[in-house]
């Protein structure tokens, strides 16, 4: 694994540089495999980099689109991760809609569900042996650590024999990628905006810590990891 952990001066440069490495990671897929996958996080934070990205001109036949985890809401709801991305770039850009894998929720059984995102991606990915590789996967932290719906102390961090699983959030289910599935990925990309976020990214990016109370700390993917932080987040880095 390479690790890099950058701090940028505010969150316009940090949704900038996300953009460029975004953009890089890109035309090496499509140039190398003819392709290009991403998987997307929700939250405030990358909304204005899915808008920056819509503004591009780029391959859209060659680009699909998934997500790291969903809130257990239909697609519609103004809480879906999915909606949020199809209003700041999807929907605004000439993107096939059969290059769009979103997380089923509708079948008022979040357990069958996941198993059947789970199959959509190994239709998507046959020559997967245990785990696919991801060209790029999207994160950001909660101020508890969490990543994904992968939340401190709860059955989806133990998951390791299957690529999709149920995250729990007091109680609401989620739908998540699960931790190994993360770490085969080619490069993982977290963004983490705002000072709320220091004392979570201290533990994380720790020497020794627990993983199980902050839970980013399991994610140590194959390829490459990208910490992007905004100086309001990462100053706490740059002090010790």
């Amino acid at each position: 694994m390479e690790k890099f952990v950058e701090v940028l001066a505010d969150k316009t440069a940090l949704i900038a540089r996300s953009r460029d490495l975004i953009l890089e990671k890109i035309q090496t897929a499509i140039s190398q495999r003819g392709q290009f996958t991403i998987a997307l996080s929700g939250g405030g934070t990358p909304k204005p980099l899915y808008e920056a990205l819509a503004a591009e001109s780029l391959p859209w036949d060659k680009i699909h689109i998934f997500w790291g985890d969903e809130r257990y809401v239909p697609p519609q709801h103004p809480d879906s991760n999915q909606l949020m991305a199809r209003q700041a770039w999807l929907d605004r850009v000439d993107l096939p809609e059969t290059h769009i894998h979103p997380m089923p929720t509708e079948a008022d059984n979040p357990t069958a569900d996941a198993q059947a995102h789970e199959a959509q991606l190994k239709a998507f990915f046959p020559e997967a042996q245990d785990f696919p590789a991801f060209d790029l996967i999207l994160l950001g932290i909660g101020d508890d650590g969490h990543t994904a719906s992968l939340f401190p102390h709860t059955e989806a961090l133990e998951v390791r024999d299957r690529w999709v699983t149920i995250g729990n959030k007091d109680g609401q289910p989620r739908i998540t990628f699960t931790i190994p599935l993360i770490n085969h990925a080619r490069c993982v990309l977290f963004l983490v905006a705002g000072a709320s976020k220091q004392t979570a990214l201290e533990h994380i990016l720790a020497e020794e810590g627990d993983p199980l109370q902050y839970p980013a700390r399991f994610i140590q993917p194959q390829g490459e990891l990208y910490w992007l932080l905004d100086r309001a987040a990462g100053s706490v880095i740059e002090d010790r």
